[in-house]
């Protein structure tokens, strides 16, 4: 392999001729090979990185720190970067020591030599443009990354929302198609009182949508950076006027509302917004696994379960069992959950321990919430289109259910009173007998009343009741 011959503080070494990149990302590629997953994984890293680098150059342009001939060429292959260019020479490992000063490097690195081609320099020629002193201007990795890193979590969570949106969509489309069939509501897998398929479709939809705010509200938090801060938060290296010129720099580059923390030395240690974006994760995870584990349930069977609807077949279920199908899409959502939820306990323990002025581990952070984030919107819309569309109702087997259940009785109990319907429920429970055949027997209500009481409109929302049913 042609190589060029680079110098860095523990002296020199070979780089590939052709690369992008230098000495710093060479002697990161050497020495972590970890998750297997570079930063060119998550392209919304390197355009945030890219972002903050533009930015910095435009802020230092001003101030008069940068050339008007390094900061158009530091930009020029910022713009170059956001729109695409170069992203296979990202390529150290999420994962690494140095509180990611590797991947702040790359980025230097590959921005560096990119501008010297525009300038008509070869790469390596760092004495007409440096990836330290020029690129990394009045930055340090403990400001810039995690800023990029920060831009890159909240564009991210955008295509989540958008798949959230979607299956809320069409759980209520569900909702409305199947509004009008009657079906037994269960409490610790035993019957409760009716409702209709459709409320229970609405509630997975209204359930998730929820979230959606509390995602806004994390980005919000996530918008307010430590950019200008350099090493700990004091801004040593910089001009005074740099950080509050940077992060306008970044809001105008970007269309976010880029804020400058109030405190740079907490912002600089402090990882509680991260922290706040995994805990929203989790709870989305949390009500995504309950919905898989529900629908699971309503479609077991097909004989022997529930089977109150049916799932859509993907694929043959079993090896041995001829005619098996299993509910493979909610299980997969399942285990991408528990995925999610167990990466959060790793995002927490990686945010405690932050240790005075820094917190060396926030690689791990960022390496977990952008493939939590990534792993989510491709799983919502995996169930949604595989699964959630295709949903057929079983109305025999909910009719079935609703007839042969007792616990028609708690309608019963206002007219009746507690006691007699305790009584008419054992002996229904015992016999195999109706509940409503029961009740007419003992003349405990009219045919009327009955009929109203044990009426659908009556059993799944509030009715105001008429006539016989009024009296009792």
């Amino acid at each position: 392999m042609d190589t060029r011959i680079e110098h860095d503080l523990l002296g020199d070494a070979p780089v590939p001729a052709q690369a992008w990149y230098g000495i710093q990302t060479q002697r990161a590629l050497e020495n972590f090979s970890l998750s297997g997953t570079p930063i060119n994984a998550f392209p919304e890293l390197i355009r945030a990185l890219a972002k903050v680098k533009a930015a910095a150059a435009r802020a230092n342009q001003s101030l008069g720190q940068l050339s008007d001939i390094k900061a158009n060429a530091i930009a020029a292959a910022c713009d170059d970067i956001v729109q695409g260019a170069l992203h296979d020479q990202f390529v150290v490992d999420l994962i690494q020591g140095g509180a990611g000063t590797s991947t702040n490097m790359n980025a230097n690195e590959v921005i560096a030599n990119l501008a010297l081609a525009k300038l008509g320099h070869g790469k390596g020629e760092y004495r007409h443009l440096h990836p330290n002193n020029d690129v990394n201007c009045s930055q340090s990795t403990n400001d810039a990354y995690p800023t990029a890193a920060r831009l890159a979590m909240v564009e991210a969570t955008a295509p989540l929302k958008v798949a959230i949106e979607a299956i809320c969509l069409s759980l209520e489309v569900k909702g409305r198609e199947f509004s009008h069939i009657l079906k037994m509501g269960r409490t610790q897998l035993q019957d409760a009182v009716p409702m209709t398929l459709g409320q229970e479709f609405d509630a997975f939809a209204s359930s998730l949508k929820s979230d959606i705010g509390r995602i806004d509200d994390a980005c919000k938090e996530l918008c307010v950076v430590n950019l200008g801060g350099t090493a700990i938060g004091t801004g040593i290296n910089t001009h005074p006027a740099y950080g509050v010129l940077a992060v306008k720099a970044l809001a105008d580059i970007t269309g976010l509302p880029v804020t400058q923390a109030d405190n740079l030395i907490d912002a600089t240690t402090d990882m509680g917004a991260f922290v706040t974006l995994s805990s929203v994760l989790k709870r989305l995870a949390v009500k995504l696994s309950k919905l898989s584990n529900d629908l699971r349930l309503l479609s077991s069977g097909p004989r022997t379960g529930l089977g109150e609807i049916r799932l859509p077949a993907m694929q043959p279920g079993s090896s041995i069992m001829p005619g098996k199908v299993n509910p493979v899409i909610p299980e997969a959502v399942n285990q991408v959950a528990f995925q999610v939820i167990g990466t959060d306990m790793t995002i927490t323990m990686a945010a405690e321990a932050a240790q005075l002025q820094l917190n060396a581990m926030e690689p791990v952070i960022v390496y977990n919430l952008l493939n939590n984030c990534a792993l989510l919107t491709r799983a919502i819309a995996m169930l949604d289109s595989r699964c959630i569309q295709g949903i057929e109702a079983n109305e025999a087997k909910c009719e079935q259910h609703v007839s042969s259940s007792i616990g028609i009785v708690t309608a019963l109990v206002p007219h009746i009173g507690y006691e007699n319907a305790t009584r008419i429920a054992g002996e229904a429970l015992l016999s195999g007998a109706g509940v409503a055949e029961l009740v007419r027997r003992d003349g405990l209500l009219s045919d009327d009343a009955l009929s109203q009481i044990l009426s659908p409109a009556a059993m799944v929302t509030p009715v105001e009741l008429t006539g016989a049913a009024k009296a009792h």
